[in-house]
């Protein structure tokens, strides 16, 4: 008889599990121009377990649907976005610091492309996401940084912000989303700049 893992083993299985989910994501959304790809479709749940390196009942334990995967996936990857931006305040001006956060989201973006309408939906639209607060004050506190330093105007609303950032999730990868992020990104940050 096998041993019942331990509570290490499990959460070690769910680590692997979301890493390759990841990377099945990464890879879709980079190969498919369209608009419904990545772990939404396109990936095989069994697949996924085999690079994990777990059978397909511990997957299932886990995650009991494809979306609960792509929720958790979510939760995590947005939860590390919010965590990134005080650190990289600590690291660099502000200016810089929120140009570097704005890659990583665009970075997500690619990502979310595939699985955006799961989201979406599981989310209300957004309404029901409860990082939506933290992320927003992460963009607060990032623009708020900013405006402090000079390099920022002052007053900006981060809500405002996002919105313009939502244009990222709309971007195809696989139809040159990735220079067109960065030029948008560009544009925003231009806007954002206190005027020299």
């Amino acid at each position: 008889m096998n041993p019942k893992p331990t509570r290490r083993d499990a959460l070690d299985n769910r680590e692997r599990i979301l890493a390759a989910a990841r990377a099945a994501i990464a890879a879709s959304s980079g190969a498919s121009s369209g608009a419904s790809t990545g772990l939404s479709n396109g990936v095989s749940l069994t697949a996924i377990a085999k690079q994990a390196g777990v059978g397909i009942g511990t997957l299932y334990r886990h995650f009991p649907t494809r979306e609960a995967l792509i929720l958790e996936l979510y939760r995590h990857d947005i939860q590390h976005l919010i965590d990134r931006a005080p650190v990289l305040l600590a690291d660099h001006p502000p200016l810089v610091a929120l140009r570097r956060w704005f890659d990583e989201v665009a970075h997500y973006g690619r990502l979310k492309y595939g699985v955006a309408e799961v989201i979406h939906a599981a989310t209300d639209g957004g309404a029901d996401d409860e990082h939506f607060a933290p992320f927003v004050a992460a963009i607060d506190v990032l623009l708020k940084a900013g405006a402090t330093g000079g390099s920022l105007k002052s007053g900006i609303d981060p809500e405002d912000v996002l919105l313009q950032l939502s244009v990222l999730w709309r971007l195809d990868p696989a139809r040159g989303g990735e220079a067109r992020a960065g030029r948008i990104l560009d544009l925003i940050v231009d806007g954002l700049r206190a005027t020299p």
